[in-house]
């Protein structure tokens, strides 16, 4: 299983940008599908979830601007990033947890390789 992140750019402060976070692989079963990001010297954060049944959870930095969807049939999920601030630069990444794919066996967390945002002011 392998997942590929895609969407991100350069944004003016505002604007609005939709990454993607495409699974390769077949993915029977998972828990969630997430994103994250990291900006330079600062820890990797949490901005959303969304598990297997549809439920989500967010960040309160992102909560209201952010919104994250999936489509199963497809094996990917999206963050939905509007109203975008300068403070939201990053790299994106996203996050499949407690993947089973009966190609590999057992339990695994899935890391994409990260897509950068950047917003200008």
């Amino acid at each position: 299983v392998q997942l590929q992140a895609s969407g991100g750019g350069l944004v003016q402060a505002g604007g609005s940008l939709r990454l993607s976070c495409a699974a390769s692989g077949v993915i029977s079963t998972y828990n969630a599908m997430g994103w994250y990001r990291q900006a330079p010297g600062k820890q990797r954060e949490l901005l959303a979830t969304i598990t297997s049944y549809g439920s989500t959870n967010y960040a309160d930095s992102v909560k209201g601007r952010f919104a994250i969807s999936r489509d199963n049939a497809k094996n990917t999920h999206y963050l939905q990033m509007n109203s975008l601030k300068p403070e939201d630069t990053a790299v994106y990444y996203c996050k499949a947890e407690g993947v089973y794919s009966p190609s590999v066996g057992g339990i695994h967390d899935y890391w994409g390789q990260g897509t950068q945002v950047t917003v200008s002011s």
